[in-house]
């Protein structure tokens, strides 16, 4: 169920700076800034979203204006599989892998 988002992923003006376009506002007119996970306490797309990028690991800051998702990435760490998770935001059902 939901539907994947489509994502495009842009590297920033710096190695550490990682923005990824959205097909869909996720904060309005708003900016969300989140320095760890527990920052993210809300219930809103965007908080869940911060959570899922902090699980992942490799992430220092999390900033998001209405599409545009802006990742700092810890010293060393990749954006490898990020684009995955921000695609998968509002799927709730996925077929089960086969056996």
């Amino acid at each position: 169920m939901g539907q994947p988002v489509g994502v495009t992923e842009k590297r920033g003006a710096r190695d550490d700076i990682v923005q990824f376009e959205l097909n869909r506002s996720l904060t309005g007119m708003s900016h969300e800034r989140y320095t760890s996970r527990e920052q993210a306490a809300g219930t809103r797309p965007p908080d869940e979203l911060a959570r899922r990028l902090f699980d992942r690991g490799g992430v220092d800051a999390v900033h998001i204006y209405s599409n545009v998702v802006t990742v700092d990435l810890a010293p060393g760490a990749s954006s490898d599989g990020m684009l995955d998770i921000i695609r998968d935001l509002f799927l709730y059902y996925r077929e089960p892998a086969p056996s």
